[in-house]
Protein backbone atom coordinates (compact mmCIF):
# COMPACT_ATOMS: atom_id res chain seq x y z
CA UNK A 1 0.00 0.00 0.00
CA UNK A 2 1.41 3.07 -1.11
CA UNK A 3 0.14 5.83 1.38
CA UNK A 4 2.33 8.82 0.54
CA UNK A 5 0.46 11.89 0.82
CA UNK A 6 0.29 14.57 -1.86
CA UNK A 7 2.47 17.09 0.19
CA UNK A 8 5.38 14.69 0.46
CA UNK A 9 4.67 13.25 -3.28
CA UNK A 10 5.76 16.71 -4.44
CA UNK A 11 8.43 17.59 -2.02
CA UNK A 12 10.22 14.15 -3.28
CA UNK A 13 9.59 15.40 -6.59
CA UNK A 14 10.96 18.84 -6.13
CA UNK A 15 14.30 17.23 -4.79
CA UNK A 16 15.12 15.10 -7.34
CA UNK A 17 14.55 17.03 -10.37
CA UNK A 18 14.70 20.75 -9.41
CA UNK A 19 17.65 20.12 -5.98
CA UNK A 20 19.10 17.27 -8.14
CA UNK A 21 19.37 14.92 -5.15
CA UNK A 22 20.38 11.09 -5.60
CA UNK A 23 17.52 8.61 -5.58
CA UNK A 24 19.06 7.23 -2.76
CA UNK A 25 19.05 10.63 -0.94
CA UNK A 26 15.37 10.97 -2.01
CA UNK A 27 14.74 7.43 -0.40
CA UNK A 28 15.94 8.77 3.36
CA UNK A 29 14.12 11.72 2.98
CA UNK A 30 10.88 9.40 2.20
CA UNK A 31 11.95 7.13 5.19
CA UNK A 32 12.43 10.31 7.60
CA UNK A 33 9.31 11.98 6.56
CA UNK A 34 7.16 8.72 6.50
CA UNK A 35 8.34 7.95 10.12
CA UNK A 36 7.66 11.30 11.29
CA UNK A 37 3.89 11.78 9.84
CA UNK A 38 3.32 8.78 11.78
CA UNK A 39 4.91 9.95 14.85
CA UNK A 40 2.70 13.27 14.50
CA UNK A 41 -0.23 11.18 14.32
CA UNK A 42 0.52 9.27 17.59
CA UNK A 43 1.11 12.76 19.22
CA UNK A 44 -1.67 14.83 17.89
CA UNK A 45 -4.04 11.80 19.25
CA UNK A 46 -5.33 10.41 15.67
CA UNK A 47 -4.52 7.34 16.61
CA UNK A 48 -4.09 5.79 19.82
CA UNK A 49 -0.96 4.69 21.41
CA UNK A 50 -1.45 1.04 21.23
CA UNK A 51 -1.71 1.53 16.93
CA UNK A 52 0.87 -0.57 15.51
CA UNK A 53 3.57 2.36 14.41
CA UNK A 54 4.26 0.58 11.05
CA UNK A 55 0.76 -0.23 10.24
CA UNK A 56 -0.03 3.54 10.83
CA UNK A 57 -1.79 5.08 7.13
CA UNK A 58 -0.18 8.74 6.61
CA UNK A 59 -2.61 9.01 3.78
CA UNK A 60 -5.08 11.60 5.50
CA UNK A 61 -1.92 13.91 6.49
CA UNK A 62 -2.47 17.52 4.82
CA UNK A 63 -1.32 21.30 5.19
CA UNK A 64 -3.94 21.59 8.28
CA UNK A 65 -2.00 18.86 10.56
CA UNK A 66 1.56 20.63 8.86
CA UNK A 67 0.51 23.97 9.97
CA UNK A 68 -0.02 22.63 13.98
CA UNK A 69 3.54 21.95 13.94
CA UNK A 70 5.82 23.67 16.44
CA UNK A 71 9.94 22.67 17.39
CA UNK A 72 8.79 21.12 20.11
CA UNK A 73 7.04 18.48 18.22
CA UNK A 74 10.10 18.43 16.06
CA UNK A 75 12.24 17.91 19.37
CA UNK A 76 9.92 15.37 20.37
CA UNK A 77 10.18 13.35 17.35
CA UNK A 78 13.72 13.22 17.83
CA UNK A 79 13.59 12.22 21.03
CA UNK A 80 10.94 9.54 19.99
CA UNK A 81 14.03 8.19 17.35
CA UNK A 82 16.68 8.09 19.88
CA UNK A 83 14.49 6.28 22.77
CA UNK A 84 12.18 4.07 20.79
CA UNK A 85 14.18 3.44 17.57
CA UNK A 86 17.58 3.36 18.76
CA UNK A 87 18.51 5.74 16.20
CA UNK A 88 22.41 7.13 17.22
CA UNK A 89 23.53 10.26 16.43
CA UNK A 90 24.42 9.89 12.52
CA UNK A 91 20.87 8.84 11.90
CA UNK A 92 19.49 11.50 13.93
CA UNK A 93 21.33 14.31 12.24
CA UNK A 94 19.79 13.07 8.77
CA UNK A 95 16.38 13.12 10.26
CA UNK A 96 16.79 16.91 11.32
CA UNK A 97 18.27 17.16 7.60
CA UNK A 98 15.27 15.83 6.18
CA UNK A 99 13.01 17.81 8.33
CA UNK A 100 14.78 21.03 7.47
CA UNK A 101 14.58 20.57 3.69
CA UNK A 102 10.95 19.91 3.94
CA UNK A 103 9.62 23.02 6.39
CA UNK A 104 11.71 25.07 4.28
CA UNK A 105 10.23 23.70 1.00
CA UNK A 106 7.03 24.56 2.42
CA UNK A 107 7.37 27.98 4.00
CA UNK A 108 10.00 29.34 0.98
CA UNK A 109 9.19 27.51 -1.89
CA UNK A 110 5.38 26.57 -2.18
CA UNK A 111 4.38 29.10 0.61
CA UNK A 112 2.01 26.72 2.31
CA UNK A 113 3.23 27.69 5.83
CA UNK A 114 3.63 31.27 7.16
CA UNK A 115 6.12 30.22 9.65
CA UNK A 116 9.31 27.63 9.20
CA UNK A 117 9.09 25.46 12.42
CA UNK A 118 12.04 23.81 11.63
CA UNK A 119 14.22 27.46 11.09
CA UNK A 120 16.05 26.87 14.91
CA UNK A 121 16.10 22.76 14.92
CA UNK A 122 19.53 22.27 15.78
CA UNK A 123 21.29 19.26 15.07
CA UNK A 124 22.70 16.70 17.37
CA UNK A 125 26.86 16.31 17.13
CA UNK A 126 27.90 14.13 15.62
CA UNK A 127 31.12 11.86 17.19
CA UNK A 128 34.31 12.62 14.82
CA UNK A 129 35.00 8.83 13.81
CA UNK A 130 38.22 7.92 12.64
CA UNK A 131 37.61 5.86 9.25
CA UNK A 132 38.46 1.87 8.78
CA UNK A 133 41.03 0.81 6.68
CA UNK A 134 42.94 -2.07 5.50
CA UNK A 135 46.68 -1.24 5.43
CA UNK A 136 49.06 -1.61 3.06
CA UNK A 137 50.22 -5.33 3.72
CA UNK A 138 46.16 -5.89 4.17
CA UNK A 139 45.41 -4.32 0.72
CA UNK A 140 47.86 -6.58 -0.83
CA UNK A 141 46.64 -9.98 0.85
CA UNK A 142 42.99 -8.54 -0.64
CA UNK A 143 44.06 -8.79 -3.87
CA UNK A 144 46.05 -11.81 -3.53
CA UNK A 145 43.14 -13.45 -2.48
CA UNK A 146 40.89 -13.29 -5.46
CA UNK A 147 40.00 -16.28 -7.83
CA UNK A 148 37.16 -18.11 -9.38
CA UNK A 149 35.10 -17.46 -12.14
CA UNK A 150 34.63 -13.56 -12.38
CA UNK A 151 38.48 -13.35 -11.06
CA UNK A 152 39.43 -10.35 -13.56
CA UNK A 153 36.10 -8.50 -13.08
CA UNK A 154 36.50 -8.89 -9.36
CA UNK A 155 40.07 -8.17 -9.39
CA UNK A 156 39.33 -4.68 -11.46
CA UNK A 157 36.38 -3.71 -9.53
CA UNK A 158 38.91 -3.86 -5.71
CA UNK A 159 41.76 -2.74 -7.79
CA UNK A 160 39.75 0.56 -8.50
CA UNK A 161 37.94 0.88 -4.97
CA UNK A 162 41.78 0.06 -3.92
CA UNK A 163 43.45 2.80 -5.83
CA UNK A 164 40.84 5.67 -7.08
CA UNK A 165 38.60 5.96 -3.76
CA UNK A 166 35.35 4.90 -5.56
CA UNK A 167 32.38 5.01 -3.85
CA UNK A 168 30.01 1.99 -4.58
CA UNK A 169 27.52 3.93 -6.37
CA UNK A 170 29.66 4.94 -8.58
CA UNK A 171 31.01 1.76 -9.41
CA UNK A 172 28.10 0.28 -10.45
CA UNK A 173 27.12 3.54 -12.61
CA UNK A 174 30.57 3.29 -15.04
CA UNK A 175 29.81 2.67 -18.77
CA UNK A 176 32.28 1.66 -20.96
CA UNK A 177 32.42 4.49 -23.13
CA UNK A 178 33.13 6.56 -19.96
CA UNK A 179 36.37 5.26 -20.06
CA UNK A 180 39.09 7.33 -22.04
CA UNK A 181 42.75 6.49 -21.70
CA UNK A 182 43.60 7.28 -18.06
CA UNK A 183 40.42 8.70 -17.09
CA UNK A 184 36.82 7.43 -16.85
CA UNK A 185 33.41 9.37 -15.79
CA UNK A 186 30.76 8.92 -13.40
CA UNK A 187 27.79 9.69 -11.64
CA UNK A 188 28.75 11.16 -8.13
CA UNK A 189 27.16 12.01 -5.20
CA UNK A 190 24.28 14.46 -6.15
CA UNK A 191 24.17 12.90 -9.51
CA UNK A 192 26.95 15.08 -10.63
CA UNK A 193 29.56 13.64 -13.42
CA UNK A 194 33.21 13.82 -11.80
CA UNK A 195 36.36 12.21 -13.49
CA UNK A 196 38.48 9.95 -12.04
CA UNK A 197 42.03 9.53 -13.23
CA UNK A 198 43.83 6.15 -13.98
CA UNK A 199 47.37 4.70 -12.58
CA UNK A 200 48.56 1.72 -14.47
CA UNK A 201 47.55 -0.88 -11.97
CA UNK A 202 43.36 0.33 -12.54
CA UNK A 203 44.45 0.56 -16.49
CA UNK A 204 45.91 -2.98 -16.57
CA UNK A 205 43.38 -4.46 -14.43
CA UNK A 206 40.97 -2.92 -16.88
CA UNK A 207 42.23 -4.09 -19.82
CA UNK A 208 42.59 -7.68 -18.53
CA UNK A 209 38.83 -7.80 -17.31
CA UNK A 210 37.86 -6.10 -21.27
CA UNK A 211 39.16 -9.05 -22.97
CA UNK A 212 37.06 -11.56 -21.13
CA UNK A 213 33.82 -9.19 -20.45
CA UNK A 214 31.28 -10.64 -22.05
CA UNK A 215 29.93 -8.81 -25.26
CA UNK A 216 26.65 -10.09 -24.99
CA UNK A 217 25.45 -8.26 -21.84
CA UNK A 218 21.93 -7.30 -21.48
CA UNK A 219 23.10 -3.42 -20.81
CA UNK A 220 25.14 -2.67 -23.46
CA UNK A 221 27.14 0.18 -21.67
CA UNK A 222 27.53 -1.51 -18.56
CA UNK A 223 31.09 -1.88 -17.86
CA UNK A 224 30.48 -4.57 -15.39
CA UNK A 225 28.24 -7.20 -15.85
CA UNK A 226 26.96 -10.12 -13.07
CA UNK A 227 26.73 -13.89 -14.17
CA UNK A 228 22.75 -13.05 -15.47
CA UNK A 229 24.51 -10.44 -17.80
CA UNK A 230 22.78 -7.75 -16.20
CA UNK A 231 24.62 -4.66 -14.76
CA UNK A 232 26.17 -5.68 -11.47
CA UNK A 233 24.23 -4.41 -8.88
CA UNK A 234 25.73 -2.46 -5.57
CA UNK A 235 24.19 -5.54 -3.04
CA UNK A 236 26.35 -8.28 -5.80
CA UNK A 237 29.59 -6.06 -5.29
CA UNK A 238 29.37 -5.75 -1.59
CA UNK A 239 28.34 -9.35 -1.30
CA UNK A 240 31.94 -9.65 -4.02
CA UNK A 241 34.32 -7.91 -1.41
CA UNK A 242 33.12 -9.47 1.78
CA UNK A 243 33.52 -12.94 0.16
CA UNK A 244 37.19 -12.37 -0.75
CA UNK A 245 37.96 -9.98 2.43
CA UNK A 246 37.17 -13.32 4.22
CA UNK A 247 39.28 -15.31 1.82
CA UNK A 248 42.23 -13.09 2.53
CA UNK A 249 41.57 -13.67 6.35
CA UNK A 250 40.66 -10.52 6.81
CA UNK A 251 37.65 -9.85 9.16
CA UNK A 252 34.63 -9.80 6.50
CA UNK A 253 32.08 -7.74 8.73
CA UNK A 254 34.77 -4.83 9.41
CA UNK A 255 35.51 -4.06 5.83
CA UNK A 256 33.03 -3.38 2.84
CA UNK A 257 33.30 -1.19 -0.38
CA UNK A 258 33.33 1.89 1.62
CA UNK A 259 35.75 0.70 3.88
CA UNK A 260 38.43 0.31 0.16
CA UNK A 261 37.23 3.41 -0.26
CA UNK A 262 38.83 4.62 3.14
CA UNK A 263 41.93 2.37 2.24
CA UNK A 264 42.50 4.10 -1.05
CA UNK A 265 42.02 7.59 0.97
CA UNK A 266 44.40 6.73 3.54
CA UNK A 267 47.42 4.84 1.68
CA UNK A 268 47.23 8.07 -0.86
CA UNK A 269 47.66 10.28 2.11
CA UNK A 270 50.11 8.18 3.97
CA UNK A 271 52.40 7.45 1.20
CA UNK A 272 51.88 9.46 -1.20
CA UNK A 273 52.26 12.61 0.14
CA UNK A 274 48.76 14.09 -1.46
CA UNK A 275 47.35 17.71 -0.38
CA UNK A 276 43.96 17.70 1.63
CA UNK A 277 42.47 19.60 -0.97
CA UNK A 278 43.75 17.35 -4.08
CA UNK A 279 42.41 14.46 -1.77
CA UNK A 280 39.31 15.95 -1.73
CA UNK A 281 38.99 16.52 -5.83
CA UNK A 282 40.02 12.59 -5.72
CA UNK A 283 37.19 11.45 -3.28
CA UNK A 284 34.43 13.80 -4.38
CA UNK A 285 33.59 15.60 -1.63
CA UNK A 286 31.81 18.79 -1.53
CA UNK A 287 33.88 20.04 1.59
CA UNK A 288 37.22 19.78 2.78
CA UNK A 289 35.77 19.37 6.15
CA UNK A 290 34.58 15.54 5.05
CA UNK A 291 38.24 14.67 4.30
CA UNK A 292 40.06 16.13 7.00
CA UNK A 293 39.32 12.43 8.62
CA UNK A 294 42.09 11.39 6.73
CA UNK A 295 44.61 13.81 8.43
CA UNK A 296 43.86 12.42 12.08
CA UNK A 297 45.20 8.77 11.05
CA UNK A 298 48.79 9.31 10.92
CA UNK A 299 50.81 10.55 13.74
CA UNK A 300 53.96 9.11 12.93
CA UNK A 301 53.66 11.33 9.31
CA UNK A 302 52.52 14.41 12.17
CA UNK A 303 55.73 13.57 14.35
CA UNK A 304 58.01 13.72 11.68
CA UNK A 305 56.21 17.10 10.71
CA UNK A 306 57.24 19.00 13.63
CA UNK A 307 60.19 17.22 13.85
CA UNK A 308 61.32 18.73 10.10
CA UNK A 309 60.92 22.13 11.03
CA UNK A 310 63.75 23.90 10.86
CA UNK A 311 63.71 25.52 14.50
CA UNK A 312 63.25 22.58 16.17
CA UNK A 313 67.41 21.77 16.86
CA UNK A 314 67.71 25.06 18.35
CA UNK A 315 67.85 25.62 22.02
CA UNK A 316 67.08 27.90 24.79
CA UNK A 317 71.22 27.76 25.32
CA UNK A 318 71.78 27.74 21.86
CA UNK A 319 69.71 31.01 21.30
CA UNK A 320 71.42 32.54 24.41
CA UNK A 321 74.89 32.03 23.13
Amino acid sequence: MDDTPILLEDFLNYIETIRGKSSNTVREYHYDLRTFFKFLKVRYRIVTKSTDFEEIDISDIDINIIKRVNIQDLYAFISYVDKERNNHNHAKARKVASLRSFFKYLHSKVRLIDENPALDLESPKTDSRHPVYLTLEEAKQLLEAIDGQFKERDYAIITLFLNCGMRLSELVSIDIDKIKGDTLTVIGKGNKERTIYLNDACINALDNYLKVRPSDGKDKKALFISRKKNRLSPKAVQYMVKKYVKLAGLDSEKYSPHKLRHTAATLMYKHGNVDIRALQQILGHENVSTTQIYTHIDDERLRKAVKSNPLSSISQNDSNE
